[in-house]
């Protein structure tokens, strides 16, 4: 039997092309309720240390944003899936 792993950094390129484009404009779907919207759909609340977006039907949380100098953090465990075109696609 073969090992047809690679590490992660093979994965580079496409993570690349993937955080190009606008996020806002994506479509996923609630983890909680299931509801499917669009990220500018969320209701964003900026009174924390970064940005916490949450689902407008059951008000779970979405996403949190936090940036640092120099970094940044992304948790999306509130989305299941997350859909988006990508730049030059038709």
């Amino acid at each position: 039997m073969t090992d047809n792993r690679l590490d992660g950094n093979a994965a580079g390129g496409a993570l690349r092309e993937v955080f190009a484009v606008d996020l806002t404009a994506a479509t996923g779907q609630c983890s909680n309720c299931a509801q499917s919207l669009a990220l500018a759909e969320s209701h964003l609340y900026t009174h924390a240390p970064g940005l916490v977006g949450r689902c407008p039907g059951c008000d779970a949380v979405l996403f949190r944003l936090v940036r640092g100098p120099g970094r940044a953090w992304l948790d999306m465990r509130g989305v299941t899936c997350l859909q988006f075109a990508l730049p030059g696609a038709t």
